[in-house]
């Protein structure tokens, strides 16, 4: 018996706002403010959407990144972990969930949720119409460039998604380099000139089974550059780029991390020459959802019914050329949030964007916290630290000011106590950042640039002196 579902059923189940008895009717959660509060469902028929002038495409505003899907493990601190199978009872409801409230697309990649996203994303979506939906992966072809590789795994994603085309396919990642190819150009060259994919992509994209083509961007400003330069001179067409994109990197990624390119620059450049923009990282992996209190009071005192988070996305979508932004919606809560934040969308004055801009994103860089996005590309670990896990909490207590730097801190006997008891709820003892022996596998995947082993070779080390009173 097929297990599509029809539209009957789909509408009955989610399209007059309602919802099934396993669900409740609002969501008590807890919020950046301490404070709990229930908050409304979602409303059905909201949904903003911007129309890709390529294609003509009706894209919603809301994007579902599928780099971070929910998993049957038990959650501590706030992340999975135990066993990471991933719940596909729970991917499917989301889904069904999400597709009910408008959003129309869903982003993967052949290397996500430990090479397994593209597979459950296909189950998920195979369930619907097919054009009720956009689906964008990558030619993700970071560990072999090889030919046959990577034909391999584009006809990989075709299967595994269950489709016969995609809609939206990028360059995976341009800009980053490696011990091989110490220069960014040399191995984007390496990745998709020289073994003449790109060539095979774009005779796919001829054959009607890719749609748009784009890439997504980190590292080297250069290649970036170059990679528009290729367009301009005739070469490529390229119907859309995914940057990263919040109000924190509008003016300060490159103050925090001398390696990064200010967003305000990459989102020009694509403005410039109207291709649309596909916003990652609205929210850097989290960070700009879990802020500390002093700014969380601040955005508060603004609107008190609006989410911290629901600041980050709004900021993002007020701009006139983003075509989507994608978030990474683990849970349903998250989901619903973001939901009610683009459903429909109010976008942004002048002045509130400036006043992210300049005076919420100068206080962020004040705290200092590692700029890990939690985007898990530098895992597995061969020894098997949980790296976004130690710097996740890291910066939490961080933000909450759990991170004493002397003994005659008035407040350490406190903090020593949350920050350790803390550590070892959220990271299991033999992930933590002590087992770093420095081997550098992860340094080259990180889309951040962050000298990793030695970050996590410092926290080791606070730790230790934390256990020790040696402060």
């Amino acid at each position: 018996m097929s297990n599509k579902i029809n539209r009957r059923s789909f509408l009955k189940l989610f399209g007059a706002g309602t919802l099934t008895a396993g669900t409740a009717a609002v969501v008590g959660c807890k919020n950046n403010d301490n404070t709990t509060k229930a908050r409304q469902e979602p409303p059905v028929g909201k949904m903003t959407y911007r129309l890709n002038h390529n294609t003509g495409d009706k894209v919603s505003i809301l994007g579902y990144g599928m780099m971070r899907l929910p998993t049957k493990g038990q959650t501590l601190g706030g992340r999975q972990v135990g066993d990471e199978e991933v719940d596909q009872d729970m991917v499917n409801k989301q889904v069904d969930y999400a597709l009910a409230h408008g959003v129309n697309y869903f982003d993967t990649s052949p290397v996500y949720t430990q090479g397994m996203s593209e597979h459950h994303t296909g189950i998920a979506l195979h369930r619907h119409p097919r054009k009720s939906y956009y689906i964008a992966t990558k030619m993700s072809n970071m560990h072999s460039y090889t030919r046959q590789d990577s034909i391999d795994m584009f006809n990989h994603s075709l299967k595994e998604l269950q489709t016969d085309y995609i809609d939206y396919y990028l360059l995976h990642s341009i800009g980053g380099s490696n011990d091989e190819y110490p220069d960014a150009i040399d191995l984007f060259n390496a990745r998709f000139i020289k073994n003449g994919i790109l060539d095979f992509i774009l005779q796919k994209k001829k054959e009607g089974k890719i749609r748009n083509l784009g890439f997504s961007y980190h590292g080297d400003v250069k290649v970036f550059d170059h990679a528009l330069q290729m367009m301009d001179q005739g070469k490529v067409h390229w119907d859309f780029v995914q940057i990263e994109l919040n109000y924190l990197d509008w003016h300060w990624a490159n103050e925090i991390n001398d390696r990064n390119t200010d967003a305000e620059y990459l989102y020009e450049e694509l403005r410039k020459r109207n291709i649309p923009a596909v916003i990652m990282e609205p929210l850097l992996g989290g960070r700009l959802a879990d802020m500390p209190i002093k700014l969380v009071n601040q955005l508060k005192q603004r609107e008190p019914e609006r989410s911290v988070a629901s600041w980050a996305f709004r900021y993002a979508a007020t701009r006139p050329n983003v075509l989507v932004l994608l978030s990474g919606m683990t849970y349903m809560e998250h989901l619903k949030d973001n939901l009610l934040s683009l459903c429909p969308l109010k976008p942004l004055t002048a002045k509130e964007m400036t006043f992210l801009e300049e005076d919420i994103a100068k206080q962020i860089v004040g705290y200092k916290t590692i700029p890990c996005n939690d985007c898990k590309y530098c895992m597995p670990c061969p020894y098997g630290v949980d790296i976004p896990g130690v710097f996740v909490h890291y910066n939490k207590c961080l933000n909450e000011s759990n991170v004493p730097q002397t003994t005659q801190d008035p407040e350490y006997a406190k903090a020593r106590r949350a920050f350790l008891v803390g550590y070892d709820r959220s990271v299991p003892k033999l992930r933590q950042a002590d087992h770093c022996i420095g081997c550098g596998t992860c340094v080259p995947m990180c889309p951040q640039k962050i000298q990793i082993p030695d970050e996590l070779h410092n926290i080791a080390d606070y730790v230790e002196e934390l256990k020790q009173d040696l402060l």
